[in-house]
């Protein structure tokens, strides 16, 4: 009981302070709402940097609250996978969204940030949750 208290009041916390740290960033400006005729760019995942990806969720703090194939306090890697491609783009967007955290997408609960995370590692973590698209 101790145990899942601890844990509820930690979320509570985190929660509440990325809201806080999200709400004093300023929203980037509107994009245009103009479509390019071009598809988009598949993305050239190696399997070496998939395995890396992997490696580098495994031993950070995202586990917490992301699971393959099961919803915690955030979506699944692999609903995450079914929503966005992978292209350059999407990886870019979710490696992104992992150093800077973020909110509304999945539901009203942020994303806390990742600061410390190199954009080249956001990279492969972002390449190995999109190699899990089912086929």
């Amino acid at each position: 009981m101790k145990k899942a208290s601890l844990l509820f009041f930690s979320l509570v916390i985190c929660c509440a302070t990325n809201y806080y740290s999200i709400s004093q960033t300023k929203k980037p400006a509107a994009k245009s709402k103009a479509k390019s005729s071009a598809a988009p760019a598949k993305s050239s995942s190696s399997k070496a940097e998939i395995e890396q990806g992997k490696n580098l969720i495994s031993k950070s703090d995202c586990l917490a609250c992301h699971q393959v194939q099961v919803k915690v306090v955030g979506p699944a890697y692999s609903a995450v996978a079914e929503k966005y491609p992978s292209t350059e783009a999407n990886i870019a967007k979710l490696s992104e969204k992992i150093i800077k955290g973020g909110s509304g997408v999945w539901g009203p609960i942020p994303m806390s940030p990742h600061p410390t995370i190199p954009v080249a590692d956001a990279k492969k973590m972002a390449k190995y949750i999109l190699s899990l698209k089912s086929k």
